[in-house]
């Protein structure tokens, strides 16, 4: 079994729903990444922005002054730091995610993407 913890991402770049949409497109863009964990005042998650969610925006010329919140998706699939990550890529692939929060009792402690995995497959491959 492999752990979340031994490979998420601990320093994540997160919005809260305040954040005007924009800001979040321009940290999107900074950080290069693709995705944005949603939270609140305790650090609790409370959804993720991603760029799909932001392009379907864009293109339906939603935007306009709009803040996160009222484009995010509130129903994220998330993960324990002892979730094995066998479960976390199946879910991966099952639900097209490209990355999954890592919570502990509902607050935010880490990320996992679809690079991470590759990255430590790729890893586990070069010990062989």
């Amino acid at each position: 079994m492999f752990p979340a913890k031994k490979i998420m991402t601990t320093d994540v770049v997160t919005v809260d729903e305040h954040t005007p949409v924009y800001a979040a497109i321009r940290l999107l863009v900074e950080h290069n990444i693709t995705g944005l964990p949603v939270i609140d005042g305790e650090h609790h998650l409370v959804g993720i922005i991603s760029e799909k969610d932001l392009l379907g925006a864009l293109y339906n010329s939603r935007i306009r002054e709009s803040t996160v919140g009222a484009m995010m998706t509130r129903e994220v699939t998330t993960f324990r730091e002892d979730s094995d990550l066998i479960d976390i890529c199946e879910a991966m692939i099952a639900g097209n995610f490209r990355r999954v929060p890592i919570v502990n009792k509902g607050k935010l402690v880490g990320l996992v993407s679809r690079r991470d995995i590759i990255k430590f497959i790729l890893h586990l491959r070069q010990e062989d």
